[in-house]
């Protein structure tokens, strides 16, 4: 989770993890609910890499939000996902009934391409983040939204990580691109260059859509991850690709995204994306927005 930086951040003090809510989460004035998120941020935090995935024993209630959210997203996917998406949805067969462990989500995912997941606390930096995907492991929380609203959430939890990105990633031409953006990272040295593709990411990988059949189709993770956002995208500004709008155009995650950007078909789409991250580096940011990056290494 490296796309929406400075949100509910993990704070280490002496009584343990602690994860700070703003104001305006719905969980701000349930103490259970942030000891609960406390507790799971500290069985993410435990995980030692290469070691088994540490389980988190889910409640009830937190099943039940996880199978609200399921029973109402699939419909939605039906009308609005692209058909790659919708494919790749069917063959990981992700559980409607219950929360997936991390390793269950790997055990679905890793035979169909190669991606695997890994835990988090909270937001990892964005060269954590991306640099993973080179060796396709894609890092997660584990927690979930308040059950007061399963429909919302203002951050991303384990609904988008998995039902938004382990269904994107069961296709095989995102999971190229995603490899991509991590072997882009390995090329990319400045912080500005490195921000320049998250925000690339966050309008493609995470907010992008394609037309199919004469309308826009959604395969961005952040809006199929999301019972509102989809209900409204097709109304929003829909542009053609440009990658240096799109890297130097700023966002705001708690809102529905106003502007959004297209490719004409899926197979422009897939080529278009490949060649961008395929090929990005300090010198492409430098060309794309005149800019020259420090050249210092990034942890955002």
């Amino acid at each position: 989770m490296g796309t929406a930086s400075g949100y509910s951040p993990v704070i280490l003090s002496g009584d343990g993890l602690r994860v700070e809510l703003d104001r305006d989460h719905p969980g701000f004035a349930d103490p259970e609910y942030r000891r609960r998120r406390d507790e799971i941020a500290a069985i993410s935090a435990s995980h030692t890499p290469g070691e088994p995935i540490p389980r988190v024993e889910y409640t009830g209630t937190e099943h039940e939000v996880w199978r609200i959210v399921s029973r109402e997203l699939e419909p939605k996917h039906e009308r609005y996902a692209c058909r790659a998406f919708n494919v790749a949805r069917k063959e990981l067969r992700l559980p409607a009934d219950h929360v997936p462990q991390l390793d269950e989500v790997t055990e679905r995912l890793e035979p169909l391409t190669g991606f695997g997941y890994q835990p988090v606390a909270g937001l990892a930096p964005l060269r954590e983040f991306y640099g993973a995907f080179a060796g396709r492991r894609f890092y997660s929380t584990q927690y979930l939204r308040h059950h007061s609203v399963p429909l919302y959430t203002p951050e991303p939890d384990i609904v988008h990580e998995v039902i938004g990105h382990a269904n994107q990633l069961a296709d095989p031409s995102f999971s190229r691109i995603c490899e991509e953006v991590g072997k882009a990272v390995g090329r990319t040295e400045s912080p500005e260059a490195l921000a320049f593709m998250s925000r690339v990411f966050w309008f493609t990988l995470e907010f992008g859509v394609v037309m199919e059949d004469g309308e826009p189709k959604a395969y961005g993770a952040g809006i199929l991850s999301s019972y509102g956002e989809m209900d409204v995208f097709q109304r929003a500004e829909i542009r053609a690709l440009d990658f240096a709008e799109m890297g130097t155009t700023e966002y705001d995650i708690t809102h529905y995204q106003p502007v959004l950007y297209a490719a004409g078909s899926f197979e422009q789409l897939v080529d278009e994306l490949t060649e961008f991250y395929g090929t990005f580096d300090d010198s492409v940011y430098e060309r794309l927005t005149g800019s020259v990056g420090t050249g210092a290494s990034a942890t955002l």
